[in-house]
């Protein structure tokens, strides 16, 4: 388990915006002093929106109660390390965590990169393939270089409401499909099918409810070797980005990405340089009715087992427990 230190920085909070939609905990613990995370608070930047603050004090702190350890805590394996891909060039990091926006930040890195002059030029054929997009990934790195890049580079990622997340990875994945990825529906759904749809006379393809119960499993790794990287799409933040052992300098929200996304270009140093692609209106807005139409076929135990799972993401990132599907 790889962690770094960090050095304590006065606070100037300044720029409150009102953006923040999401619930996030009020209480300070310590006003006047706050924890610098990799070049979160570097010496041009201190006047930090207080939201942006305010996530990562959360995210500290429910890092360290000790009580949701094994909800919060992973280790920074090569799982973690293919995911976050790296711009030599202006020394940023960026965590993918699929369902939330990545594509369009994938293609920000790549412009950075210098493979293509702008956005629009790249081909969406390219920005998922590793060999042609000239994105490399941090796993890509000697041990030394890692930790050299994980100390000093701008890290970023972006996260959304962990139950709405796995409503788009069902419906992208396994609905509508629009990439041409035969195996999600001709491999890894007949899978899941046979371990734990329980209408065995049931024909019909892949249901919300049977990705749920697949998920709550306490024993879905069984699965999840099997379906080896294509877990991404559904696996927690903690899984993927390791948020408690790795010290990011901003946690983006896709609910207010209108914001975060020029915010985080300024605070990595590029926003002279390119811009987040336009996003279409109410895209990223959290869609309650959305989530309670998926999740009223499926039976409240195995939603509170998914809740058990997945609950070191909501508390991690500022989510309100879903006391509407649980109750």
């Amino acid at each position: 388990m790889i962690t770094y230190g960090a050095k304590h920085e006065p606070l100037i909070a300044t720029a409150v915006t009102e953006v923040e939609k999401i619930h996030m905990i009020k209480e300070k613990s310590s006003p006047g002093e706050f924890q610098t995370i990799g070049r979160g608070l570097s010496e041009g930047h201190r006047h930090q929106p207080l939201v942006h603050v305010e996530r990562l004090e959360l995210l500290r702190n429910m890092c360290q109660d000790t009580s949701l350890r094994n909800l919060t805590h992973s280790t920074v394996s090569k799982f973690v390390l293919d995911r976050i891909f790296v711009c030599d060039k202006h020394k940023i990091l960026f965590c993918q965590t699929p369902k939330v926006g990545n594509t369009q930040w994938k293609k920000v890195l790549i412009v950075l990169n210098g493979a293509f002059s702008s956005i629009e030029e790249i081909p969406e054929s390219i920005v998922h393939d590793h060999e042609k997009n000239g994105l490399p990934r941090l796993s890509s790195f000697s041990d030394s270089e890692i930790q050299k890049r994980l100390k000093l580079y701008f890290k970023f990622f972006i996260v959304r409401d962990p139950f709405e997340r796995l409503i788009s990875a069902f419906k992208d994945k396994f609905v509508h499909n629009p990439r041409f990825e035969p195996w999600y529906r001709h491999e890894i759904a007949p899978g899941i099918i046979r371990k734990y749809r329980k209408n065995r006379t049931e024909t019909r393809g892949l249901q919300f409810e049977d990705f749920v119960r697949y998920l709550g499993d306490p024993n879905h790794r069984w699965l999840d070797l099997q379906f080896g990287d294509h877990i991404i799409h559904w696996v927690t933040y903690v899984e993927l980005c390791a948020p408690c052992e790795i010290a990011y300098s901003v946690v983006g929200h896709h609910e207010t990405l209108e914001e975060d996304a020029p915010y985080i270009l300024k605070e990595a140093g590029i926003d002279h340089l390119v811009s987040y692609p336009t996003i279409p209106p109410g895209i990223t807005v959290y869609n309650k009715t959305k989530v309670e139409r998926y999740f009223s076929g499926v039976s409240k135990r195995d939603i509170r087992r998914l809740y058990a799972r997945f609950e070191g993401d909501f508390k991690l990132f500022g989510y309100q427990k879903p006391d509407f599907l649980l109750n």
